[in-house]
């Protein structure tokens, strides 16, 4: 029995992969050894964004608005890179389930050509627009200059986010959850640091009944941007280093191996990524018409969307962590060719999920007046943000159903279906009632709509979960 409790990650994932039987409470101990590394790991990038947004929050409200006006746009481009990643990293939880390590090596060589070059494109498009983005998202005189210098910084980074994102997602599909997650700690780390000395002005403060003087830039929201980029470019070298000469299955060193595009890596990967850049670019755009929708709502409004948004991710970003782990037990499963498998392991995965999340939002209901406080000073926002967490509380059970859910269909190579599930609910639900409502209950009724196609969606999900055929065609091939 103590053999069996001491039984590492390592030993279980190469009961799957060696196609041996396993107890629940071995199924059970994966996903949990899995998933709280990841997590931790989403909580940290949540807590960096939440710092970012408390000390840009400190500077005014035009500040916090300059953000959060091109925000949902970021979330596009980063997104769209994520898929660009995923499309590999799918494929090499694939291969090592099947115990082909030297496949998954030739794979990683591909993504590294593809997809940081691809990130390089991104980045590219992203600085041509920056000048007028924000005044095609609606904004004012008073905040559209400072928006576009963030998101031209931002789109200098993206190539950096994009090889941050493929250096955490292989390592992620290899099994190793720890490595991301401190890296999402240091990357905490040093944009707290970095953000200290670039967003305020040089200043004198009492320590200990001693003037110390603090040297700043005071570069305010610009300050924040720069910080990001400079965290993440360490972050990203790191990870590459510990993916390609660190990794027990990945490391480039243990053979050689051509890094010229081959199209059948690449057929996969759009295959895999494809509907999903889609979903992305459509979601996205989704998330931007919500802006659009809440602009006119005045810049105490947008401050407070934004900060809603960020405080939300604390509830919502241990789903990410268990969809992530979900990823690559199912990715694994399916190489191997269990179906027993990988059916138990993605109905574990969504009850965690949604347990974790229904408690994380009765958190989050309880301790939004507190949240808020930390992120402004500004009444009118701290009021509009309280209001606005309390409603979307009651989703996150349901929204961490589709979370986890479509983590489950990525590691099954099952995304067409899914980011057309994910684009309807948006579409055909959110902004028609985003808009609806907003013309009389201003950004209560923006955030009544999202909570109503959260739960929708986290219910279609659920249905496809239980009686979809979304890992029939992977396991036929397998066998």
């Amino acid at each position: 029995m103590a053999a069996k409790i001491k039984e590492s990650k390592d030993d279980l994932l190469q009961l799957i992969r060696q196609g041996k039987p396993m107890t629940t409470a071995q199924q059970l101990r994966l996903v949990l050894q899995l998933s709280t590394p990841a997590i931790l790991a989403q909580l940290t990038t949540t807590m960096m964004q939440y710092i970012d947004a408390s000390m840009v929050g400190s500077q005014g409200a035009n500040a916090s608005a300059s953000i959060g006006l091109i925000e949902t746009t970021t979330w596009l481009m980063g997104s769209v890179c994520s898929c660009a990643a995923a499309g590999f990293y799918v494929q090499v939880a694939h291969l090592l389930g099947a115990n082909d390590d030297k496949e998954a090596r030739s794979v990683l060589r591909q993504a590294l050509a593809a997809v940081i070059s691809f990130g390089c494109i991104m980045g590219l498009i992203g600085l041509i627009i920056s000048p007028w983005l924000p005044i095609w998202l609606g904004g004012n005189e008073d905040i559209n200059a400072t928006a576009s210098v963030y998101f031209a910084i931002f789109s200098l980074g993206i190539p950096v986010f994009q090889t941050s994102m493929l250096g955490s997602g292989m390592l992620r599909s290899s099994g190793n959850m720890v490595i991301p997650s401190i890296m999402s700690v240091v990357m905490m780390t040093l944009d707290v640091i970095f953000n200290f000395f670039l967003i305020f002005p040089s200043r004198t403060v009492d320590f200990l009944g001693m003037e110390l003087y603090i040297p700043g830039a005071g570069l305010s929201v610009v300050g924040a941007a720069i910080g990001t980029v400079c965290a993440e470019c360490v972050v990203a070298c790191s990870l590459m280093y510990f993916l390609c000469y660190r990794s027990k299955e990945l490391r480039l060193t243990i053979d050689k191996g051509s890094f010229k595009p081959q199209w059948n890596y690449i057929k996969k990967a759009l295959h895999i990524g494809g509907p999903m850049s889609i979903q992305q670019v459509i979601m996205s755009s989704a998330y931007i018409a919500t802006t659009i929708i809440v602009a006119p709502l005045g810049t105490f409004a947008i401050a407070a969307h934004s900060f809603g948004i960020v405080i939300e991710s604390l509830c919502y970003m241990p789903g990410y962590g268990i969809g992530d782990a979900a990823t690559t037990l199912v990715g694994q499963s399916m190489g191997a060719g269990r179906k027993d498998l990988t059916r138990k392991f993605a109905y574990m995965s969504v009850a965690l999920g949604m347990s974790v999340m229904a408690v994380m939002g009765i958190v989050m209901y309880v301790g939004a007046p507190i949240f808020m406080g930390m992120m402004t000073p500004v009444e009118e926002v701290r009021q509009l943000g309280v209001m606005a967490l309390r409603i979307e509380a009651f989703a996150e059970p349901m929204f961490a159903a589709a979370i986890v859910c479509y983590g489950v269909f990525v590691g099954a190579s099952d995304t067409l279906i899914p980011s057309g599930m994910n684009l309807v609910s948006m579409w055909a639900v959110r902004i028609p009632i985003s808009a609806l409502l907003a013309v009389s209950l201003g950004l209560k009724g923006v955030w009544i709509a999202m909570c109503t196609e959260l739960c929708f969606r986290g219910v279609i999900f659920l249905c496809r979960l239980r009686w979809g055929n979304w890992m029939k065609l992977t396991i036929e091939k397998k066998q």
